[in-house]
């Protein structure tokens, strides 16, 4: 199995990319880490909002998408966050040097990119967790171009 640094596995880039790295990586799984540190993106004085939790089960979701495609020979695309279920963080913030577990489950995927994946964040007396549904269009173009509209199915037109 080979190891992706983080960067090829997502599409964001420079501060935007919020994770450190994968720790482990199994068909329908992925564990990622980060530790939280000053000057980083959307950290405060006090950490990390628990909010931004959000984007790191999202972020993991996408580095397990991205080590699928790489492993089978494809490019890295962007995907889509279209919801979220039960958020719970037992905490405002996640504190400057915490280190956090996100995990990512994959519960449901379909062939045209629709995926539910649970989701959980672990660091010493803190956790957060939710379910995240997720779109990845082999072709995102055409949801990217904002010349295109959808229609009632969702298509881009």
């Amino acid at each position: 199995m080979s190891m992706w640094p983080i960067e090829k596995l997502l599409p964001h880039a420079g501060r935007m990319i919020l994770l450190d790295r994968v720790v482990s990586w199994e068909p329908e799984r992925i564990i990622c880490e980060r530790t939280v540190r000053r000057g980083d993106a959307f950290v405060e004085a006090g950490g990390l909002p628990a909010w931004a939790g959000v984007e790191l089960m999202a972020q993991a979701i996408a580095a397990w998408n991205g080590w699928q495609v790489l492993a089978a020979g494809g490019n890295v695309r962007p995907g889509f966050l279209l919801g979220t279920r039960a958020y719970l963080a037992d905490a405002d913030l996640f504190p400057i040097g915490a280190k956090l577990v996100v995990e990512a489950v994959r519960r449901f995927h379909d062939e045209d990119g629709m995926g539910a994946f649970a989701c959980r964040i672990d660091a010493p007396g803190m956790h957060a967790e939710a379910r995240l549904t997720v779109f990845s269009p082999p072709d995102p173009g055409p949801y990217l171009d904002p010349r295109n509209s959808l229609d009632p199915k969702g298509t881009a037109t």
